[in-house]
């Protein structure tokens, strides 16, 4: 009896299981380009080795690094069905140049990690151009990342972002909230909207309870929702640089995630607490229409939102007015919203 000859090997490649180098590659080069237009002469290596290498500046004479860490949430799915990816890049960058600024850090270099399961160039580019543009405007270098394709991990079409950035402080002059006395004023630094954080309820707010679509147009906010959602997330460092040359504050916190609530207290020492005075800046009116469409409690909208305010200064009463004086210099808004009082390590409001 003849015997079957064995069927011809099927040859089977790592394009075949979803993954295309070659495309990959070419989207690395264009990136490339981008990111060598954030370089100083910090900047001691090339897109593409294993690690990022970067020389701390000789102004430093007793440097303490500061880092942090963060992503910009599902408001990725807004960009998504806009197909409009460049101010997450922004987003990423500016959150986490604001989280270091905090504690007195000058931003040195970030690095980013792009996950999707299919990598489209385009949007690669896109992304990665808007975090470019940001750390260029914060005197930041972007000095590598990671772009990963994972088929099958990630829904086709979408992509998950997140950052990483070092900073250095002066040892002396790191901000703790040790300083921190009852009297001192807050000074109220406006947000450009949510910034990067409560988009989940954002999301069932306007698209599940309120049916609307990323192009529907409300009176209220003057603008269409998925515009008003995009709205970059403001970096303060700008502002915040001159604070510190100055030594004008003796803390700052970033309203993020948790809002006022939350984050005041991580920056205040255990005998104080704060009082903020509601009505005392003018909340967005994405904020006002969200809280009308599901109903929401004022404490969740608190708890969830910066309701407007993106940044709090706390500053010493003796220095308000100088710090009023330079917010008014360089053309930046500031509220007072309230002070801090000696008692329970909370916020309350008024």
């Amino acid at each position: 009896m003849a015997r079957t000859p064995n069927p011809k090997p099927v040859s089977i490649t790592y394009a075949d299981a979803g993954v295309d180098i070659d495309r990959s590659n070419r989207a690395k080069n264009r990136i490339k380009y981008l990111a060598r237009k954030t370089y100083s002469r910090s900047v001691l290596s090339e897109i593409g080795g294993f690690g990022g290498l970067f020389s701390i500046p000789k102004k430093f004479k007793d440097p303490v690094l500061v880092s942090s860490a963060d992503g910009v949430g599902t408001k990725l799915k807004i960009a998504f069905a806009m197909n409009f990816h460049k101010t997450v890049g922004a987003d990423l960058v500016n959150h986490c140049v604001n989280d270091i600024a905090v504690q007195g850090a000058t931003p040195m270099f970030f690095m980013d990690y792009l996950a999707t399961s299919q990598l489209n160039p385009d949007v690669a580019v896109e992304v990665v151009e808007g975090m470019a543009d940001a750390c260029k405007a914060n005197g930041c270098a972007l000095i590598g990342g990671e772009t990963a394709e994972m088929p099958g991990f990630y829904p086709e079409g979408e992509y998950d972002l997140a950052g990483f950035i070092v900073g250095a402080v002066e040892k002396s002059k790191i901000l703790t909230g040790k300083a921190v006395r009852p009297g001192d004023v807050l000074i109220g630094l406006p947000s450009t909207g949510l910034h990067t954080n409560g988009y989940s309820l954002a999301r069932k707010l306007f698209f599940e309870v309120g049916k609307y679509t990323p192009d529907s147009f409300i009176s209220e906010m003057k603008g269409k929702v998925g515009n008003e959602l995009m709205k970059t997330h403001k970096s303060y460092w700008p502002i915040v640089r001159r604070l510190l040359e100055a030594d004008m504050v003796t803390a700052l916190a970033h309203i993020t995630g948790g809002g006022i609530t939350e984050n005041l207290p991580r920056v205040l020492p255990k005998n104080c607490g704060a009082v903020v005075e509601l009505g005392s800046w003018p909340v967005l009116p994405i904020f006002n229409v969200m809280q009308k469409l599901g109903n929401v409690p004022e404490d969740d909208m608190r708890r969830t939102f910066n309701m407007g305010i993106g940044m709090v200064l706390v500053v010493p009463s003796v220095k308000f007015q100088k710090v009023m004086s330079l917010l008014d210099r360089i053309g930046e808004k500031g509220y007072t919203i309230g002070k801090i009082v000696k008692g329970e390590h909370k916020v309350s409001y008024t």
